[in-house]
């Protein structure tokens, strides 16, 4: 990654010419040995951080004219704190590859002349020499050390940088899904879109079922961009296909789930069931509930009432401790009624998104991502008025 973006970006090259000890950490640019004052008129030595964003696998351009600071306040000659850096005290999560560098604070100082700086060259050097002027005049110190550090955290989850993640600062919150092993159980129209956004989502590995064939209907409920030629194939190859170009960790198989076969659901974490019928849902729960893995179990019943739909998309939440609990309250159909038939079911494109959305939502709330109010075990949302009911509590 190092060659590659030097190679690729004339500013960073620039930047590596002129002596600055430059390193790469997955989105962030890192400019190490920055001399600069302490209150005490001391020589101390810092680190630059200013945001990549990937135009391309291997372009890239500045965020904004900000950059982070590992170190504490730059002082001047006059013993003052340098004035006009703005920013304030902040944390920035980097890599273990980066561990010695830990920002505590940002910069803003826009150049006067143009309001913006012209690449990542011109930013560092305006910053440097506004940081590490009094430590040159006073010390002698030199920024320009020549020492790059070429070794770069490995993003081996996502086959593109995750530029949304350090643009968004929320690496920390990102970290906590790290080691999730995830099960998306049926492929139809909800678990497409809950594979789609887990898809997107930093876990470890996304294990999926289903051994349906993948027809025309399906297109008009399902993420993405459709081929002709996916007609008629096993909906895990298709969606295979469709996400095997953006993560690594991506399994899908043509099977269905059932106590008998319990061994693909080894190491999992989290599943989401999404499935139709009440027989098949009930031989996911109990393999789910046998192996202590906690879920959450999608649904939807739609009707005309009034000449329109009307109905509910409903999430329910079984925690590893309190499952057997929320099974026996039958908030989810476990069996097949006679009058109900699967392909009379009426399920739209949007509510399948809401159904899925509200289900990941959940499960980045139980893993701290999302802040939790209420620890939700049921959700329904009630189409007509637009209104969510849920309960907490449980005996």
């Amino acid at each position: 990654m190092f060659q590659r973006l030097v190679s690729r970006n004339d500013d960073l090259r620039r930047l590596v010419e002129k002596g600055h000890a430059v390193a790469f950490d997955t989105n962030h640019l890192v400019v190490r040995d920055i001399p600069y004052l302490d209150a005490a008129g001391a020589l101390q030595t810092g680190a630059l951080v200013a945001k990549l964003v990937f135009l391309d696998l291997d372009r890239v351009r500045q965020d904004d004219h900000q950059v982070f600071f590992a170190g504490s306040v730059p002082h001047g000659l006059d013993g003052n704190p340098i004035p006009n850096l703005g920013g304030g005290t902040c944390q920035v999560t980097l890599s273990d590859a980066c561990n010695d560098v830990v920002v505590q604070r940002s910069f803003s100082n826009k150049p006067k002349a143009t309001g913006a700086f012209a690449d990542f060259f011109d930013k560092i050097e305006s910053y440097v020499a506004i940081i590490s002027g009094p430590a040159i005049e006073r010390h002698g110190a030199n920024p320009y050390t020549f020492r790059s550090v070429e070794q770069v955290a490995p993003d081996s989850i996502f086959r593109f940088h995750d530029t949304l993640t350090s643009r968004a600062e929320i690496t920390d919150l990102v970290a906590r899904f790290k080691d999730d092993i995830i099960a998306v159980i049926g492929l139809g129209g909800t678990g497409a879109y809950v594979l789609d956004f887990i898809v997107k989502t930093p876990v470890r590995e996304i294990r999926s079922f289903d051994l349906d064939f993948y027809y025309v209907h399906n297109a008009f409920r399902s993420p993405g961009r459709v081929e002709e030629a996916e007609f008629g194939k096993h909906k895990s190859v298709v969606y295979q296909a469709r996400y095997e170009n953006f993560r690594h960790g991506l399994s899908t198989a043509p099977k269905f789930i059932d106590p008998q076969s319990a061994d693909d659901l080894d190491g999992v974490t989290f599943a989401f069931v999404c499935v139709d019928k009440g027989s098949a849902r009930a031989g996911i729960i109990d393999a789910l509930i046998a192996k202590k893995i906690p879920f959450i179990d999608v649904g939807m019943g739609l009707n005309r009432k009034r000449g329109a739909l009307n109905g509910m998309v409903r999430v329910t939440y079984f925690s590893a401790a309190n499952a057997q609990i929320v099974r026996d309250k039958q908030l989810v159909d476990l069996a097949d009624r006679p009058d109900d038939v699967y392909r009379a079911n009426i399920q739209i494109a949007e509510l399948n998104a809401l159904n899925a959305c509200l289900a990941v939502i959940r499960f980045k709330q139980l893993r701290g991502f999302y802040f939790e109010e209420t620890p939700l075990y049921n959700l329904l949302f009630g189409i007509g008025d637009m209104k969510i009911s849920s309960e907490s509590e449980l005996p």
